[in-house]
């Protein structure tokens, strides 16, 4: 099963990822995607290390190349966050670059394929309408054009809003 979950920061995202997650039996696989780049990044980094223990969730750091990715067991991923590698992906200069979208895209294929259910965390991107320029628009249409990509894929896409889930395509199990 695979399952896209959408939502704008502090959304309630990610514990909606975790609660369904929390429902299956198995091995669980937390991806984690953010890189550590200082000490304020590793004490953050820890915290949730110590919080998915936990939840019985076993965590791997993946923030870059996911298609390289071997998971031991099959089991539930969730992979938290596709925002976080899109831009590890584009800006850091072992990452895929301009070929982000298309790395990012293989590798939840073969992370597909290696588990029972994916869950895969995301941020909602141009429903603010902003026009934005550089950089900035780059990125946003690499993460576009994951979550469209994957949400095409997915048996279920929901989108959470201040903590409540609504489903767009697939309903809650």
């Amino acid at each position: 099963m695979l399952t896209l979950v959408l939502g704008g920061a502090a959304s309630g995202k990610s514990e909606y990822a975790e609660s369904l997650v929390l429902r299956t039996t198995g091995p669980r696989w937390y991806l984690a995607t953010m890189q550590i780049w200082d000490a304020e990044c590793a004490a953050r980094v820890e915290k949730h290390r110590k919080m998915r223990a936990a939840k019985q969730f076993e965590t791997v750091e993946c923030p870059l190349h996911l298609e390289k990715l071997r998971l031991p067991a099959r089991g539930t991923v969730l992979l938290e966050d596709l925002g976080n590698l899109a831009a590890n992906e584009l800006y850091d200069p072992a990452g895929a670059g301009e070929d982000a979208a298309a790395a990012i895209l293989r590798g939840l294929d073969s992370l597909s394929a290696q588990c029972e259910n994916l869950l895969v965390v995301s941020n909602e991107v141009f429903s603010g309408g902003a026009d934005y320029v550089g950089d900035t628009d780059r990125y946003l249409r690499a993460l576009a054009q994951v979550n469209n990509a994957f949400a095409a894929r997915a048996d279920a896409v929901v989108r959470v809003v201040c903590g409540i889930p609504v489903y767009y395509k697939g309903v809650e199990k």
